[in-house]
């Protein structure tokens, strides 16, 4: 999986391919300079981050919510808590693999509120790997499923299922996915998913409002690179489908700027997107402030309030979260 473009840094004043200029003093130069970069800091968007896409697997020490830094847990809870805080990501939605990171996450009670994180956990369909490939069609996959929403978590009751993967569409049609789509609509909880055009067509088929009442987080919108035109047609077809972005291919072009089709299609729907880091492995933990340095830099270049709306207002929506005070 490639990485998303970062946002190149701003250019030094008077750059460009002109020719030689006349010297500039020295105090006219360092004033340019301070205009651009105090334009630079007020062109990013500075409000709250809701990450509707985290995990915390077992190979981040999702297991030890107490452990220090050693090989086998690199990033403990007191490293991830403040990841988040120094980036002013106010909620997360918690996944991972399996279910006792996403427990350990909520458990953090005082520490994640001193961190000013609000947890929304998520029951994850996978107990290892082999859980990736085999979901669909596994029974124990949903009494597991069972158990986990009936045992709750120290934050409150779970608010979804996922994320989950399917690598081939067709396997939307599995007996354990119709299952799961049925008791998401039954129970009033989001999905998160990591699947094609065609899967979201065939889940939300599967459920008892077909779509029309469930909320349903598409994985990076389509990370297959499905188009801008059938992006929009899904959206206009089922009216609880968001857009999580991270790794969507044709997002940004050049520096980390907005691509003109998706940023039109982010105007259409404001209400629609949200943002992630998808921490799938360590490797995004170490790129967490990079991550969301590149998101406030392309939603600072959105008017305001949708800029707010897909960085923190969708999220909020979508699970009742009150407004952060600021910090």
């Amino acid at each position: 999986m490639a990485r998303p473009r970062r946002a190149s840094p701003v250019p030094p004043p008077g750059g460009g391919t002109r020719g030689p200029a006349a010297p500039v003093p020295r105090s006219r130069w360092l004033g340019l300079l301070l205009a651009g970069v105090v334009g630079s800091a007020a062109a990013q968007y500075r409000g709250p981050l809701f990450d509707a896409h985290l995990h915390y697997n077992v190979e981040a020490c999702g297991h030890a919510a107490a452990a220090t830094t050693t090989t086998e847990c690199p990033h403990p809870l007191p490293d991830v808590l403040d990841r988040l805080q120094r980036n002013g990501v106010r909620a997360i939605v918690a996944n991972s693999r399996p279910n006792d990171g996403t427990r350990a996450l909520a458990q953090a009670g005082e520490q994640a509120r001193a961190a000013g994180v609000a947890v929304v956990p998520f029951v994850r369909l996978y107990r290892d790997r082999a859980d990736y490939n085999n979901w669909f069609r596994d029974p124990s996959i949903l009494d597991m499923v069972n158990t986990e929403l009936a045992r709750g978590t120290p934050a409150g009751p779970y608010r979804g299922l996922g994320e989950f993967h399917l690598y081939d569409s067709g396997n939307a049609d599995g007996p354990v996915a119709r299952q799961l789509m049925a008791l998401a609509d039954r129970k009033d909880l989001a999905i998160l998913a990591h699947v094609d055009d065609v899967a979201v067509e065939k889940l939300m088929g599967h459920t008892p409002s077909k779509g029309q009442s469930t909320r349903l987080i598409w994985a990076h919108t389509g990370i297959g690179g499905s188009s801008v035109a059938r992006v929009d047609a899904l959206f206009a077809r089922f009216p609880r489908l968001h857009g999580e972005l991270s790794y969507r291919p044709g997002l940004t072009c050049g520096e980390g700027t907005l691509c003109p089709e998706w940023r039109a299609l982010l105007l259409k729907y404001p209400d629609r997107f949200l943002i992630g880091s998808d921490t799938w492995v360590n490797q995004r933990w170490l790129q967490y402030d990079g991550l969301m340095q590149g998101y406030r830099a392309w939603l600072g270049t959105l008017p305001p309030e949708v800029a707010k709306k897909i960085a923190w207002d969708n999220g909020a929506a979508l699970f009742g979260l009150t407004e952060p005070s600021p910090r």
